[in-house]
């Protein structure tokens, strides 16, 4: 009895023991709980903090739409001559350097006849890839936006002129052989009755500058026109037309009329305030400014006859040197503009192969027939040096600089024939053959044999007829180590 007494109570201490253990246990469960939720309140408003000290920083560091760098310059640079390689780079370095100083605006200003095709839509593409807006100004007074010019006055986000400027003429060219005009009844057959390679030309450009119309809001009908009829306007009268945005008469003046517009960049829509900013000129590097006046048809023309002639010349005199250098470099230089220019294979073949016919005449002279074929070879590839369908102006190697060019390598090349027409009749200088011909002076003589003086050396020698010490000879034949000789008279 004591000892169930004894259980009971045993087993009763254990249940309120493990009551009581489960009475901490579950506040113990509600105390990590509680500390578990408001360690995830603290994490989510840690978290919301962090995220609202980024977006401030965004908005400070990165401008939204509608917002402006207050404090950025206004970069400037030239788009001068015709459009090619160098004024991309130029348009894409420029924009560069405007994102590194964070500016509020870029002023391209514009003086062209045209130019390449590649190069005029790759800086459209960086215009329309801009974040920093761009303005289209043709300055100053006298200058124009011809050709490819309209185009890129059509891609800017605002477009400006000078006084005394014009634009237009967009038509794209589709030229014959090059330094062949066509007549004027050619032109007029050409312009009433275009073929399927013009229409389509024509309809690739309408729709083009159309396009570039309807994105900044100005006048597509009058684009049209300019492609399909070589429409051009004045500033007054493209203000008019809503071709441009306004006119200016200097710098200071596009940004005082652009200050408060809103344009539309590949960021967003940017509201600008450009009154009184900085201005930086951007000029282009040194490397530039060299290809932009290699980079013309002529001059590059004019290196490559150097590089080649004085290569040639080289070969001929080896140890000059000189012509060899500046050859060389030539050369080099001539093949650098080639590179960024719409060149023809076709006439770089046939460049090459007067190159090939010409130096072929030099170290085997064939009386000039492989020289005069080397000059029609060279004279037809730079003719056909550039492709006309990568150009909207006339562009091309001059035709007096060809004929002068051809002129030059008959004259060199009948130089270099002449000497070789005389050398073959000059007599031997050289060698033991040079003695025939030469005088001598009998040293002793005996019979018809006897010994001469020639040059300074003792010969045996034997004549026909009886001679005396001291007699003056001419020699007239050679057998081994003996001489003929015959008396003078």
């Amino acid at each position: 009895m004591r000892n169930r007494s004894a259980r009971i109570s045993f087993y009763r201490g254990t249940r309120r023991e493990k009551m009581k253990a489960d009475l901490r246990s579950g506040q113990s469960l509600q105390s990590f709980q509680s500390a578990g939720a408001t360690c995830g309140r603290g994490v989510r408003l840690a978290l919301a903090a962090l995220a609202l000290l980024t977006g401030l920083a965004l908005i400070f560091v990165h401008p939204t739409s509608g917002q402006q760098n207050r404090d950025g310059p206004v970069l400037v640079f030239d788009v001068k001559g015709v459009i090619g390689f160098t004024s991309v780079e130029h348009l894409q370095r420029s924009v560069e350097r405007a994102k590194a100083e964070n500016a509020s605006l870029i002023i391209m200003r514009i003086d062209t006849p045209g130019g390449l095709v590649s190069s005029t839509r790759d800086m459209i593409q960086a215009i329309l890839a801009s974040p920093i807006p761009i303005v289209g100004y043709v300055a100053p007074s006298g200058a124009r936006a011809a050709s490819a010019g309209t185009y890129l006055m059509y891609a800017a986000h605002l477009a400006a002129m000078a006084p005394a400027t014009h634009l237009g003429a967009a038509t794209p060219i589709q030229m014959g052989p090059p330094g062949i005009t066509p007549s004027p009844n050619e032109k007029k057959d050409k312009a009433s009755e275009p073929d399927a390679a013009e229409r389509k030309l024509i309809n690739d450009a309408v729709s083009y500058l159309r396009g570039l119309a309807e994105l900044r809001g100005r006048n597509a009908d009058w684009a049209e026109k300019a492609v399909r009829e070589g429409a051009t306007l004045t500033s007054t009268q493209a203000q008019e037309e809503k071709v441009i945005d306004f006119i200016a008469s200097d710098l200071r003046e596009v940004l005082e009329k652009a200050n408060g517009r809103t344009v539309t960049t590949s960021t967003g829509t940017i509201t600008l305030d450009t009154r009184d900013r900085r201005i930086i000129e951007v000029e282009p590097s040194w490397h530039m400014q060299v290809l932009e006046v290699i980079a013309n048809p002529n001059v590059a023309f004019i290196l490559m006859l150097l590089g080649i002639y004085g290569i040639i010349f080289e070969l001929l005199n080896p140890g000059a040197l000189f012509p060899g250098v500046i050859g060389g470099i030539c050369l080099i230089l001539a093949l650098t503009a080639l590179t960024v220019l719409p060149v023809n294979l076709g006439g770089v073949a046939l460049l090459l192969l007067g190159i090939g016919l010409l130096a072929a005449e030099a170290f085997t002279p064939s009386f000039g027939i492989l020289g005069i074929g080397g000059i029609v070879a060279f004279i037809l590839g730079g003719l056909f040096l550039f492709d006309p369908e990568e150009v909207d102006i006339q562009f091309e190697v001059s035709r007096p600089l060809v004929i002068g060019a051809a002129i030059t390598s008959a004259i060199i090349l009948a130089g270099v024939v002449g000497v070789a027409v005389r050398s073959r009749k000059q007599t031997v200088q050289t060698g033991a053959e040079q003695l025939i011909g030469g005088p001598a002076e009998v040293v002793e003589w005996s019979g018809r044999e006897g010994r001469v003086r020639v040059h300074g050396e003792i010969w045996l020698a034997e004549s026909e007829m009886e001679l005396a010490p001291g007699d003056r000879v001419r020699v007239i034949g050679r057998e081994g180590l003996k001489l003929t000789v015959k008396k003078t008279s």
